[in-house]
């Protein structure tokens, strides 16, 4: 067995440990500049100490020393003493030439000591790991602030250096090489590069390790990658592990080792520094503190290798093994096949992805404008071209520098190298365009993410396309091929799917290259030429694609959209329409991306019904006759209240004092500038205005908020005017020098958790507890747990709420309270937020964290009473020991809840279905989607459902009849007012714009599945969609229902549809909520989100009543004033993903595919499925007379399991989507 198949062994059996610092050793030996020259170095001319890797040639005992300590500490890897050993480093020194001596010095007394203690424990191998280390130089960023495109390296010195390096380490004795404190990922490209070079030259191959690093609290290296993105942008060399070091301590580091080990399929590796350094630049982390928080990741299951880096030793070492190695090594996970790129963030292209769009605009062959740029040297204008393309949509950026009157070759590296210093464009990935090899290996080396390479093919013959294949592989980026081969381009559906299985095959089988990373372009070519062997170019591309999605796996499909249209250059809306309508086939088809114009693409629904017609004609060839039709209309479509009451002002006669008082009681903010000016003056200092009249008013306002005399919209009126008072003191404050702090009543974080953007209600909670004297730090929303924790730590907060409107929100909730927990946090929190509740909150939160009580708070009235007695010492005690005895009474009851609801097994359920029995449903008046845009919001006034306005507010009651309500009837009343005033003032001014996106399409149910169909031939299926049925037992004659029942079944012969719909009112919501809060005015910001939320309810129900009426037609005699729509009496449903009668929110996901919702309406999809702006609606459309809302309530196992098969989960995932629904 040789050392390779012994590394892989251990690996499977147990966790590794990598040695800890060498400079740290090194630096305990006190060497001086006579130490480091040696006999050899006596008379060299500069200086030497420092020089750390040179004392393998002047100190190697001192070296193998160090190595034997952190052996016997129990390490099973050491590094050799290479991290700065390139003839680039070592010039800083004039040592270039000793490059590779020193590498193979470094790694030969490094095999000595390893063997040495390998003999002495045969069963427990040692290994040593030759380091390549980053370098001084950074190719991926400028030195000189004032040309950000100039580098002081290239890739080839960096592959020159490294090749010499590695080299050495291999001659030396090296088992593995490791790349390691990556700071600028091209840096490790070169040097992945360069390993790869010359084990092609030995004809053997070592394992590699690669180790980078993440620079500070933003998560991203020096050079502004992620930590996805870096992963993604080295897999290519299939190291044995990757992982983080240096930089940072390894609490901080954990959240990055966390993500990396859910996403790496290979073994993960890590090793911190010893904390951060303190002011000295020391470390005073100890080494059974590190010990402990790594044996935490260990239990975890986060781990493969671990060590240490800067401030660690063999004591560190020995910590660490002693801590972890009762923990088993973690388990490479299996991934789904996908294709991953990266700019500086990540990007995944799979099944479930939506159509993406390549940017076209930097491409010097398609735009004369930025040709002129590129020429003129306009380079940041050039830039501005690719921002608009990314801010438009693009997910990649194609640059294509092909022009005669260039040097092409420098206009490249020129303009990748600029590009790379705009975070808003290097974000996402590059595809790099040329018909140059020479031009695509210039890009290739100027990119650090992984991109792609666009275009290579056969058309050279094998022997080339193999050469080039190779090289993109070893740059680390996926490719583009070209349906051409050595006869020529395929211009028929056989000859492309002939040449592209031809160069699957051979980039499978013969190149190793992953088949996710194949991108083949069937060849878009022009339509509507005049050419009758042209007629057919659309349905060949689409129809190949077609074939290509089915034949060869995991292989992805685009295309140089624009190239279909180029018979109309000169008419842009036609142009446009026939991109659409291509693209709306050949997506269908399986296209997953293309090179398009983001600015600039049609709707397919809006397209006009004539034109339309005309381009569909063309591009599926209809009828012969379809380009003369089209030529004959296409010139025509070239360029185409009661009066308010009158306020005394008796009060304005008052002291100062009183008139404050009263402004914060009436919420009144017309004077307060000019009142707290009195009072600062009458004061001795501004902070005493706040103490003082400011929080007695605000006081008052809090005593009568829990009286029940004062409620919510009043509450949110007094906390505009305190921000106002305060934010005219502030100037003031700031320019005292005594250092005093107001006094409040404590310190509370919120903040939405991660993946949700629902925040109405947390705003309106801080809104009351800062009137309550409550200091608030609001994060926002999609809060990450570490942002979280560490502004609790720093700001020493005294309680952490958290808030969450969408069901996976749950989830990061109890992750928030392990990490507490685990980070030793002493704080309470507070759990708040529509879909939590007392029972999760007890059953799910609270037992994972004990430190401190975890409450649950119903709403904004009663979260001062409960942060007041987490914070009282008189209180405290008490509460706390009543809510725990409560929550164990809920966990009780839970726990006894199986055998008092007794559950059906999923095929009883199934034989308790609804029967759909003999309904004829109605067809829509066109399949396909439609798109509404801009749609008038007077028209939505009256479609509004108040009710659930003032729930926000947190007034009890319905409307009307709240108005009169004899507690709250006259605050509900001054709301209402002040509503209508915003709501008229919104719609006359065009604050908020509204759109929508609706659609229609052939389905039969398949079980407890919709099957949806391409056309209603239903010969081919577009999407299935996964439903839940019912399996708690029901009362005789009650079905246990599920979704699909309300769709004829597949084999019954009825041609049954189904609907989907979204909508916004949201659009444009920021301007305005960043006015208000400038102006520190929460109620209007408050007002403004509920009235878009509302305004958003009352668009899906005016889109419903038009759906039944219009676009359907099932219900066209159907005459409902708005009441009976609140109450739902009329035919049909539009049930929601998320909610209870489809709750899993990842088939939201689908929705939004088949429906192109985010391009139609701009509604985005956050990671957990939230939709953004908030204000905004989706769902389905079932016409069935007695489909009906229901609860999926609990699922057994049974259904869990047959779910996730048909969804093709593994049953973890479904089980965290679900576990609100899980009964087991």
């Amino acid at each position: 067995m040789n050392s390779i198949q012994r590394l892989n062994q251990q690996l499977k059996q147990r966790i590794l440990y990598l040695d800890g610092a060498m400079g740290t050793m090194i630096q305990s030996y006190k060497l001086g500049e006579k130490d480091y020259r040696g006999e050899r170095f006596v008379d060299w001319p500069v200086d030497l100490k420092g020089n750390n890797d040179l004392l393998s040639l002047t100190q190697p005992d001192i070296i193998k020393a160090i190595h034997r300590a952190y052996l016997d500490a129990g390490a099973d890897i050491i590094e050799t003493n290479t991290f700065n050993s390139t003839r680039v480093a070592m010039a800083d020194y004039r040592m270039e030439e000793l490059a590779y001596e020193i590498n193979v010095a470094s790694a030969r007394v490094a095999k000595q000591a390893a063997e040495e203690v390998s003999e002495l424990t045969p069963d427990k191998p040692r290994f040593v790991a030759g380091v390549l280390g980053p370098t001084n130089r950074t190719s991926s960023m400028s030195p000189d602030v004032n040309d950000p495109g100039f580098r002081n390296i290239t890739f080839d010195d960096l592959v020159e250096a490294y090749s010499e390096a590695t080299q050495g380490l291999i001659d030396g004795g090296a088992d593995i090489i490791l790349i390691e404190t990556v700071f600028d990922t091209l840096n490790a490209k070169a040097a992945i590069f360069a390993v790869e070079k010359t084990f092609d030259k030995l004809g053997y191959k070592l394992p590699v390790m690669i180790s980078g690093t993440i620079t500070d609290a933003s998560g991203r290296t020096l050079s502004g990658q992620t930590a996805a993105a870096f992963w993604y942008s080295l897999k290519h060399v299939q190291p044995i592990s990757i992982g983080f070091n240096c930089a940072l301590g390894a609490q901080e580091l954990r959240q990055y080792i966390e993500e990396l080990s859910n996403i790496a399929d290979t073994y993960v590796s890590a090793h911190p520094n010893a904390g951060l350094p303190n002011e000295f630049g020391e470390y005073d982390e100890t080494p059974e503190q590190m010990a402990a928080e790594l044996a935490d990741w260990a239990a975890s299951g986060y781990l493969n290798i671990i060590g240490g880096c800067c401030g660690t030793s063999p004591d560190t070492i020995r910590a660490i093994v002693g801590a972890v190695s009762k923990y088993p090594p973690r388990q490479i996970p299996e991934l789904e096949k996908r294709c991953h790129l990266a700019g500086l963030e990540p990007m995944s292209i799979g099944p479930d992805t939506l159509f993406v769009n390549v940017g076209e605009r930097t491409n010097v062959t398609g735009s004369a404008v930025f040709k002129k740029m590129i020429v003129e040297e306009r380079y940041e204008e050039a830039l501005d071209v690719a921002k608009q393309q990314v801010e438009n949509g693009a997910q990649i950026i194609d640059i294509n520098m092909d022009e005669g009157m260039l040097d092409s070759k420098a206009a490249m590296v020129r303009f990748l190298n600029l590009l790379a210093a705009e975070p808003d464009i290097a974000k996402v990935p590059i595809m790099l365009d040329s018909s140059k090899w020479e031009i695509l290996e210039a890009g290739l080396k100027c990119i650090q993410g992984k991109g792609v390479v666009n275009s290579i093919s056969i058309k050279e013959g094998e022997e080339a396309f193999i050469k080039h294949a190779k090289l993109v592989r070893r740059y680390g980026a996926a490719v583009i091929v070209m349906a051409f081969d050595e006869q020529g381009q395929a211009d028929t559906m056989a000859r492309k799917v002939e040449i592209c299985s031809r160069a699957y095959k051979i980039l499978t089988e013969q190149v190793g290259f992953p088949p996710e990373d194949i991108i083949f372009d069937p060849n878009i070519f022009a339509v509507a030429t005049g050419i009758e062997e042209h007629n057919n170019y659309g349905v060949d591309f689409i129809e190949a694609t077609r074939i290509i999605k089915q034949t060869l796996p995991h292989a992805l499909i685009s295309g140089g959209v624009s190239n279909v249209s180029f018979s109309f250059r000169g008419n842009n809306p036609v142009r446009e329409a026939i991109h659409a309508v291509f693209l709306y086939h050949a997506v269908q088809a399986g296209m997953d991306m293309g090179i398009v114009n983001a600015g600039q693409l049609a709707i397919y629904a809006d397209i006009p019904q004539e034109l339309r017609n005309a381009v569909e004609d063309v591009i599926l060839n209809r009828t012969p006759e379809g380009t003369e039709k089209l030529l004959e209309i296409a010139e025509k479509y070239r360029g185409s209240g009661q009066a308010a009451k009158v306020e005394t002002l008796e009060w304005r006669e008052w002291p100062v004092t009183k008139r404050l008082e009263h402004a914060l009681v009436k919420g009144i903010a017309d004077y307060i500038e000019e009142d707290t000016e009195q009072a600062r003056l009458e004061a001795e200092k501004p902070l005493h205005v706040i103490e003082g009249p400011l929080m007695d008013g605000m006081n008052v306002v809090g005593d009568l908020f829990g009286e029940g005399k004062m409620f919510l919209p009043q509450v949110v009126k007094s906390a505009r005017v305190m921000k106002k008072a305060v934010a005219y003191l502030m100037p003031f404050m700031d320019a005292e020098v005594d250092g005093s702090e107001r006094q409040t009543n404590g310190k509370v974080l919120m903040a939405t958790v991660k993946g949700d953007v629902h925040d109405i209600g947390k705003n309106i909670v801080a809104v009351v507890l800062q009137c309550n004297n409550y200091e608030v730090i609001d994060l926002g929303v999609m809060v990450p747990a570490e942002t979280i924790l560490k502004t609790a730590r720093d700001e020493k907060v005294d309680v952490i709420g958290l808030s969450g409107l969408i069901t996976p929100s749950l989830d990061e909730m109890v992750h928030v309270a392990k990490e507490m927990q685990r980070q030793g946090f002493t704080i309470p929190l507070i759990i708040g937020g529509a879909t939590t509740s007392r029972a999760h909150t007890a059953v799910k939160i609270e037992p994972n964290y004990q430190a401190a009580p975890t409450v649950y708070v119903t709403d904004a009235s009663r979260g001062v009473g409960v942060v007041s007695a987490l914070l009282s010492d008189d209180l405290k005690a008490d509460f706390v020991e009543k809510t725990r005895a409560e929550y164990e009474q809920v966990r009780e009851r839970h726990k006894g809840r199986h055998a008092k609801n007794p559950q059906h097994d999923l095929e009883a359920a199934r034989r308790n279905k609804f029967n759909y029995a003999d309904h004829q449903p109605v067809k829509p008046k066109f399949l396909g989607t439609k798109v509404i845009a801009n749609f008038p919001l007077e028209t939505l006034v009256r479609y509004i459902d108040w009710t659930p306005f003032f729930q926000t507010w947190e007034l009890s009651g319905s409307y009307p009849a709240i108005l009169s309500d004899h507690i709250v009837g006259t605050e509900a009343t001054k709301l209402f007012e002040d509503a209508q005033t915003m709501l008229q003032q919104l719609v006359r001014e065009n604050w908020l714009t509204a759109k929508a996106v609706i659609g229609f399409f052939p389905a039969n149910s398949d079980g407890d599945d919709i099957v949806l169909y391409t056309d209603d031939s239903r010969s081919q299926q577009r999407e299935v969609l996964h439903h839940l049925r019912q399996q708690n037992v029901k009362a005789p004659g009650r079905a246990n229902y599920c979704l699909s029942d309300f769709i004829a079944p597949v084999g019954s012969g009825i041609a049954d549809y189904l609907g989907g719909f979204a909508v916004t009112s949201g659009i444009g919501i920021e301007t305005k909520l960043a006015e208000f809060e400038k102006d520190h005015d929460d109620y209007s910001s408050i007002m403004l989100k509920a009235l878009a939320d509302r305004l958003a309810e009352a668009f899906a129900e005016y889109m419903h009543q038009a759906v039944r009426r219009d676009y359907w037609g099932y219900a066209e005699d159907e005459d409902h004033d708005n009441h009976a729509l609140i109450e739902e009496a009329y035919q049909g449903i539009r049930p929601a993903p998320g909610y209870p009668a489809c709750p899993d929110h990842t088939e939201k996901a689908k929705l939004f595919e088949l429906l192109n919702v985010t391009e139609s309406t701009t509604i985005e999809l956050t990671e957990n499925f939230a939709m953004y702006p908030t204000a905004a609606v989706s769902g389905w459309y079932f016409s069935h007379p007695a489909s009906q809302y229901f609860n999926v309530g609990k699922i057994d196992q049974d259904q869990l399991q047959d779910y996730a098969k048909r969804k093709g989960l593994n049953i973890e995932v479904a089980e965290r989507w679900l576990a609100a629904h899980l009964h087991h």
